[in-house]
């Protein structure tokens, strides 16, 4: 029909009519409208065709299938007409709307960042967006296959934390304020001076603040930098309830009750517990130094201060201006001290005290750091990838699981103490764990601390996570690269201590041996750590020249090979290349790789955990071994030669040597250090004893080798003309000979001799081609004519290129 008019009202019991509609604003689907029929738009047809689906029943016209199965909800909207144009155009993409925020609800639209839909979505992880994705989705609405769910498309409209809000900083140095500042900024917030009346948001540093220098109004909202921070991790605005800044009462009574513990908030019963275990401490004997072990809360409770920060020692606190607990005045009502112990049991004490600080570190890196990073459902989703969390933390859990082991050996040693116990014995039970664990944590340290640093700076949810879980008593104000290091300085330590307990036990102690024995096996154990760590920075030096290097062959990957020394140096002869190139050489223990800088770039290399790597920036020439150098020559300094060196070399596929020499272009290394560093690795490969034998001193005018011109500019200009005639030379080349030109010549050559082109052909075939050296024997016209054209063709080529210069 012409019309829907003309179809007016009437209904088939036989059909169900479905009216597709290319237009949803046109004001037929109004007049559809009216009489309830079934509309439906051009894709949501096609996508079900494609699908082979039946056409979905909706008794609202649908135009295409983008929000099928979504369940919004609407916050902070207040014109009416905005509303009702938004649930429109939902309706039209398949979107249900529900007027209460509930769990069935899969995206929260929102216009404002308060009120209770807000608060239960950030709270549900529901994803928050702005009104701006369904107008975007709606433009895409012809897209067959587009789905406004997807991840990508959605995060370009999600609501910043910071949306709605004017955030100040108080009480932060300049440069923690100006890194807070551009945090703002980029997550969708604005930054306006304290005590400005447009603030909504007052951040204050709690630590340093104690009381604001005005009275803040009633509609600012006070807050710890906490919520700052959380605000960032969590990828959504956190709820300011939680995170109000509060004066204090008496800031030195809160300062002392933090020493005495560090998460339970009842400070009455933590003050209680602690005099307990101070005079239950008192009361032990000679034998039982420690407290019996009781439930973990009471154990977690002798944790005075940080124990983790290990420079809260005695000599630290005096340093501080505060009074050391061994110093302290005895409490009226507490018992006498026993009676004093011996070295050993003082050393022992300290080796105990250190372990079970060390355990605790592990901890803290382990469930305030991995373990919330790890956790699946995370709000926002992951804050970094499960590649990366590797290799930060690597085998972190493993020597957690080893020392604990060892800590709680040693604690039963120490309660049950004796001059005849053996600690020499706990550290050889676990020696083979330490050289099983230590090794792969100590060698890739420096990655992991690049990785924290690297993440830090991308992730501004990670930043925030570092931020507030650096914050923490737990922590002892570290970072968590700091934190990181304790278990490479953690052997040494234990070394030293295990010595000073040796010092201090008796000859005829059964001690004494097992701890020589227990020395000794720690020694091993960080010799085969740095032995590893060795090889494997090794390695990963050779792997970085791979990849500098385009075209590098893969023999040069060797378990017995390391990079000895890189050095920058300019090309003076033309054997290896042009004069006046550009030559990096990098010298391995063995073998010697020559390359010049690359003249073209080529893309990027990126693996396959995404990592984009630079693109090579050299161009490999040779992989020399080193007993391919004969000589090593020390090129004189004169007025017209500096810092220049040769090598004599006699590669097997050539009858006589080869000169190969070079300028050094940097300071480092000294020209006099090199060549004798060379000239060792030369005669340990070839194996003699005479290093000096190899050095020969020489004037550059005997080897023709000069340097004068090297930076000039006619020689920058002269080589870019040699470039150029190479080019044109290799365009006109015939040394590569084309196939037709082969069968051209043999084509010649058998009519020459009288034979058919049949049977040159088949002859051709049956002796599988005869090589190129034996046709420049043969006088075939063809290929006579060959050099007089190319001399003609070089001769114009040359004029013309003389003429462009």
């Amino acid at each position: 029909m012409e019309s829907v008019e003309e179809f007016g009202n009437s209904e088939s019991p036989e059909f169900e009519t479905v009216f597709v509609v290319a237009d949803f604003q046109n004001s037929i689907l109004d007049n559809l409208c009216k009489f309830d029929f079934r509309v439906l738009g051009p894709p949501v047809v096609l996508h079900c065709a494609k699908k082979g689906e039946p056409l979905p029943f909706s008794c609202r016209p649908l135009y295409c299938a983008s929000m099928l199965n979504l369940v919004l909800c609407f916050t902070g909207f207040r014109r009416k007409e905005e509303l009702v144009k938004l649930v429109t155009l939902v309706h039209h993409m398949g979107g249900i709307i529900r007027r209460d925020f509930g769990s069935k609800v899969t995206h929260l639209v929102a216009n404002s960042t308060q009120g209770d839909k807000f608060r239960l979505a950030v709270s549900l992880g529901t994803p928050i967006v702005k009104a701006e994705w369904i107008y975007k989705a709606w433009e895409r609405r012809n897209e067959i296959d587009f789905c406004a769910a997807d991840e990508e498309f959605r995060n370009e409209f999600k609501v910043p934390p910071f949306q709605d809000c004017v955030l100040s900083f108080f009480g932060f140095s300049d440069e923690e304020r100006i890194n807070m500042e551009e945090m703002t900024k980029m997550q969708g917030g604005q930054y306006l001076p304290v005590s400005d009346e447009r603030c909504t948001h007052l951040v204050v540093e709690e630590n340093t603040v104690k009381d604001l220098p005005f009275e803040p109004s009633k509609k600012l909202y006070v807050v710890k930098q906490e919520w700052f921070w959380g605000s960032i991790q969590m990828d959504a605005r956190a709820g300011e309830s939680m995170y109000l800044f509060e004066k204090l009462e008496s800031p030195e009574f809160k300062k002392s009750v933090s020493q005495l513990s560090l998460s339970t908030p009842n400070s009455n019963r933590k003050r209680r517990r602690l005099r307990e275990t101070l005079a239950q401490f008192t009361r032990e004997t000679d034998m039982s130094p420690f407290l019996p072990r009781k439930r973990p809360s009471a154990e977690h409770s002798l944790s005075m201060g940080s124990l983790l920060d290990i420079s809260n020692t005695p000599e630290s606190s005096i340093a501080n201006g505060e009074t050391p607990k061994s110093c302290a005045k005895p409490s009226k009502n507490s018992t006498p001290l026993p009676p004093k112990q011996s070295a050993r049991w003082q050393v022992a004490k300290e080796l105990y005290q250190t372990e079970s600080n060390y355990v605790d570190i592990l901890t803290t890196i382990i469930q305030l750091f991995q373990v919330p990073l790890e956790k699946e459902g995370q709000l926002g989703g992951p804050i970094l990838a499960q590649e990366e969390i590797k290799t930060i933390f690597g085998s972190i859990p493993d020597i957690f699981d080893v020392h604990t082991k060892i800590k709680e050996d040693l604690e039963d040693l120490m309660i049950n103490w004796a001059e005849s116990k053996s600690i020499g014995d706990v550290i050889l039970k676990y020696s083979k764990d330490l050289l099983k664990t230590y090794p792969p944590f100590v060698n890739f340290f420096e990655m992991s601390k690049e990785t924290i640093t690297k993440c830090e700076k991308q992730k501004p949810r990670f930043h925030a996570f570092l931020k507030i879980n650096q914050a923490k008593p737990e922590c002892g104000r570290q970072s968590l690269a700091e934190l990181l290091i304790r278990p490479v300085q953690r052997l040494p330590s234990v070394a030293l201590l295990l010595n000073d307990l040796k010092k201090h036990t008796a000859d005829d102690n059964p001690d004494k041996g097992m701890l020589e024995r227990a020395i000794e096996s720690l020694k091993e154990v960080m010799t085969h750590i740095n032995e590893d760590k060795r090889k494997t920075e090794a390695q990963r030096q050779i792997f970085e020249v791979v990849y500098e290097v385009d075209g590098c062959p893969a023999n040069l990957l060797s378990s017995h090979r390391n990079l000895v020394q890189r050095l920058e140096t300019v090309a003076l002869g033309d054997d290896l290349c042009d004069r006046g190139e550009q030559v990096t050489l990098f010298l391995f223990n063995d073998c010697l790789e020559i390359a010049r800088k690359r003249h073209k770039v080529i893309n990027s290399f990126k693996s396959p955990h995404g990592q984009t790597r630079p693109p090579a920036s050299l161009k490999h020439i040779v992989l020399m071994p080193l007993s391919q150098i004969k000589k090593v020559l020390d090129i004189r300094e004169t007025e017209d030669c500096h810092k220049a060196f040769a090598l004599v070399v006699r590669p097997p596929t050539e009858q006589n040597n080869l000169l190969f020499s070079f300028q050094m272009t940097t300071e480092e290394p000294p020209k006099e250090d090199w060549l004798k560093m060379l000239c060792r690795h030369v005669a340990n490969t070839i194996c003699k004893a005479d290093v000096e034998n190899l050095i020969y001193t020489t004037d550059p005018d005997s080897i023709d080798v000069n340097t004068k011109d090297m930076d000039s500019t006619l020689r920058r200009a002269s080589r870019v003309i040699k470039k150029t005639s190479k080019k044109v030379t290799r365009a006109f080349s015939f040394s590569k000979t084309p196939k037709r030109a082969l069968q051209r010549a043999l084509l010649a050559h058998s009519m020459v001799e009288g034979r058919s082109p049949c049977s040159a052909s088949a002859s051709s075939l049956g002796s599988r081609m005869i090589s190129t050296s034996s046709l420049a024997g043969i006088p075939s016209p063809s290929l006579v004519n060959l050099p007089s054209m190319f001399e003609k063709r070089s001769h114009t080529l040359s004029r013309s290129t003389t003429h462009l210069i």
